[in-house]
């Protein structure tokens, strides 16, 4: 006859893990030396710690931040990555199908905006011919790594959007309501990033120099292929550098950073509104 063996709380008895009392565990945390399961253990500098205290330290010792509110040592531009990505596959899926419906749903024209507002933004995903999208995605690589750890993901999110926004909601005010001519492209974004970091940087005492000279070179393309939409620029540059004073002023406080955005963001709205409602 076999029996389960009962430790209880005998002196002999295995060490367990203290979130698990199941688990049997010879390793210890290397901060509180209590026993930690395999799935309590997190690597440490030396050793291993359990979550609670890696949440303990987390709280004594908060994360530092830049003074715009980015969290520190992230360098990776995930946002910047992810919207590159979604461009590029929306364009090889566009080619591969030789089908306009991408173009027809998404692209922005002043006569379907009323009905169809989601396009002042999904007109930015989308891309004409192969140069007009590698010259965008270059920018939006270029100026994305440099806001992006600068700013945080959220903020640069939203000054990517908000900014594309502005782009279209400046093409619709600046042409007449009837037409059917869509436009496409990341320029209207892409602009409100250079004018964003002309902003931050002279919030932050850096050169802007070599930005004017880029953001110069950009607004000559316009000459040399008539069919960019300039509007699109114009409304895009005005609203990033908006956005940037907004992140500027706020000193990194989150409240003050989103409640501010959203005020551009109402803005930018209601003067594409008071477009279609006035003609």
């Amino acid at each position: 006859m076999s029996e389960f063996a009962s430790y209880g709380n005998r002196a002999d008895a295995p060490p367990v893990c203290p979130r698990h009392p199941d688990r049997i565990s010879y390793v210890r945390c290397q901060r509180c030396g209590q026993p930690t399961c395999p799935e309590c253990q997190r690597p440490a500098a030396v050793g291993v710690q359990c979550v609670s205290c890696v949440a303990q330290s987390a709280r004594e010792h908060p994360r530092t931040r830049t003074v715009l509110g980015a969290p520190t040592g992230r360098d990776r531009p995930l946002v910047t990555m992810v919207i590159v990505a979604i461009c590029v596959g929306v364009w090889v899926a566009e080619y591969l199908s030789r089908s306009s419906w991408l173009f027809q749903t998404f692209a922005l024209a002043p006569a379907i905006g009323e009905r169809e507002p989601w396009r002042f933004v999904t007109s930015a995903f989308l891309h004409g011919p192969l140069m007009h999208i590698l010259f965008n995605m270059f920018a939006l690589w270029m100026l994305g790594g440099y806001l992006e750890p600068m700013l945080g993901r959220l903020r640069f999110a939203l000054l990517y959007l908000i900014s594309a926004l502005g782009g279209g909601v400046a093409y619709v005010l600046m042409t007449p309501l009837d037409s059917r001519v869509g436009v496409v492209g990341a320029s209207g974004a892409v602009f409100g990033l250079f004018g964003a970091v002309i902003v931050l940087n002279r919030s932050l005492g850096r050169g802007t120099q070599g930005i004017w000279i880029n953001l110069a070179i950009n607004a000559l393309l316009p000459i040399l292929y008539p069919n960019i939409a300039w509007q699109a620029h114009v409304g895009g540059f005005v609203t990033g550098m908006l956005l940037a004073w907004v992140f500027a002023r706020s000193q990194g406080k989150a409240t003050l950073t989103y409640a501010g955005a959203a005020g551009v963001t109402a803005a930018v709205a209601l003067a594409g509104a008071a477009r279609y409602l006035i003609g």
